[in-house]
């Protein structure tokens, strides 16, 4: 049996290990919150009244995905939800967990739950890369409520996630952190002396702390990270905690962009709803952040030639040779230069007038096909060429439009009255509406009769 004086030194042997180990930790491990009340963002689903703080307070959690960028609290809210429901915590990582270890890891929650009747929840780290046979293992046990899975993930759960864990979790996504809360979290952290940088005399200026704010895009980690380095490199006492420190203390931030990702289509869809809204500022941002991560040039080109027709169509007739000019000047020149051919069809196209009208044109007229309202050809447009036709009644009536002063023959090309091209009021669809109301109202004037409109051996 232990004695007492083994198991006091024992006690305060681990004391000690935890104390060295909490040293040891980033400030940013160190600055976890504790409870539920300490924990910063994300207001919009767990704000009072929001779904999971219901969840939370009817006890009804179950098995969620929390997707998101990195440093925005993903881990930290789930170890908070597992005290908030008094569950054991258990955490693997989706790239290295095994089979073996999964299955022991569910056992434990089955054993745990029938005999002492607690919950487990289970934290999958980047559960975007469990494979097929770890989600066959897991899914039994979410399904039967087992363990309450929270699968963690950057990445856009609805394209990297098997539909058979989307279809039995809520997902809840996590926006960057505001510069308010990241502010927030700094002057937390100056502040607390047990697990913080209370200890130290900080006269932290209000430029250095908005400065740390907006360069870390929303990371608490990365914020956290350049205050405890700023501090920490400091010499003299009292810290000085200046701009110039919090530059010094800043390191420049990797581009996150996953080309086969979120950050692609994300950035694609930003980049094209720029110029359709006619911002080149923003346009060229997206521009320039796709290009800094590295995105393929073909892809952008293509992207700008599809826009010319959808967003401009003949507002400006110019556009389309552009976007075509510039994806071909990508192709000649190549990265670095190419950037510039991009960056001037990028302006040219936010610039220019819009127009959908081509657009929602070809879209209605495709509508009619494919849901059954075919039309026969005129007989007067069909085919006459061949031996027979006339005797079909093939081409008879046809009025040949060059044969009339003005180009416009009064005639039937459809067989119905349907409108699918409305031109707009701007840009060169301006006089484009202009003359088609004319020809629309010269077409309508057909079956006059008059005889000397009639073409006897038109082309063919």
């Amino acid at each position: 049996m232990t004695s007492p004086q083994h198991r006091a030194e024992r006690s305060l042997f681990k004391a000690s290990e935890e104390a060295h180990r909490r040293e040891a930790q980033p400030l940013a491990a160190r600055m976890r919150p504790r409870r539920l009340e300490e924990f910063v963002g994300q207001e919009h689903f767990l704000g009072e009244g929001k779904l999971l703080r219901r969840l939370l307070q009817a006890d009804r959690l179950g098995s969620v995905i929390f997707y998101g960028p990195p440093g925005s609290g993903k881990t930290t809210l789930a170890r908070l939800l597992a005290v908030e429901s008094k569950s054991a915590f258990h955490q693997l990582s989706a790239v290295t967990a095994t089979v073996k270890e999964l299955r022991e890891v569910l056992a434990e929650a089955r054993d745990r739950l029938s005999a002492e009747g607690q919950k487990t929840l289970l934290l999958i780290d980047e559960i975007h890369r469990f494979n097929r046979a770890q989600q066959d293992v897991l899914l039994p046990d979410v399904e039967e409520g087992i363990v309450t899975l929270v699968g963690v993930t950057t990445e856009n759960p609805f394209f990297a996630i098997n539909s058979a864990l989307v279809s039995r979790s809520r997902i809840f996504q996590f926006e960057p952190l505001s510069n308010e809360h990241i502010k927030t979290l700094l002057r937390r952290a100056l502040s607390d002396r047990e697990r913080g940088l209370g200890q130290f005399d900080v006269r932290m200026h209000d430029d250095a702390l908005d400065f740390l704010a907006e360069t870390s895009d929303g990371d608490a980690r990365r914020a956290l990270s350049a205050l405890e380095v700023g501090v920490l490199s400091a010499t003299e006492s009292p810290i000085d905690f200046t701009r110039r420190l919090a530059e010094e203390s800043v390191q420049r931030k990797a581009v996150q962009y996953d080309r086969q990702g979120d950050a692609h289509y994300d950035s694609i869809s930003a980049l094209i709803k720029s110029i359709r809204g006619s911002d080149p500022d923003a346009a060229l941002y997206w521009l320039a952040l796709m290009l800094e991560g590295g995105e393929d040039i073909r892809f952008l080109a293509r992207r700008l030639v599809i826009l010319a027709s959808e967003d401009v169509g003949n507002a400006d007739p110019a556009a389309l040779p552009l976007a075509v000019a510039t994806a071909q000047a990508c192709e000649l020149v190549g990265l670095p230069e190419c950037q510039l051919n991009l960056a001037q069809a990028v302006i040219y196209l936010a610039c220019a007038p819009k127009s959908n009208a081509s657009t929602v044109g070809i879209g209605e007229a495709r509508a009619d096909v494919r849901e059954g309202r075919l039309l026969p050809v005129p007989i007067h447009l069909r085919d006459s060429h061949y031996a027979g036709a006339a005797r079909l009644g093939h081409g008879i009536g046809y009025q040949y439009a060059h044969n009339h002063p003005d180009g416009v023959a009064s005639q039937d090309y459809l067989g119905v009255d349907r409108t699918y091209y409305r031109p707009t009021n701007r840009g060169f669809e301006r006089e484009i509406s202009a003359r088609l109301g004319a020809i629309r109202a010269r077409l309508k004037a057909r079956g006059s009769g008059n005889s000397d409109e009639y073409d006897e051996n038109p082309p063919k």
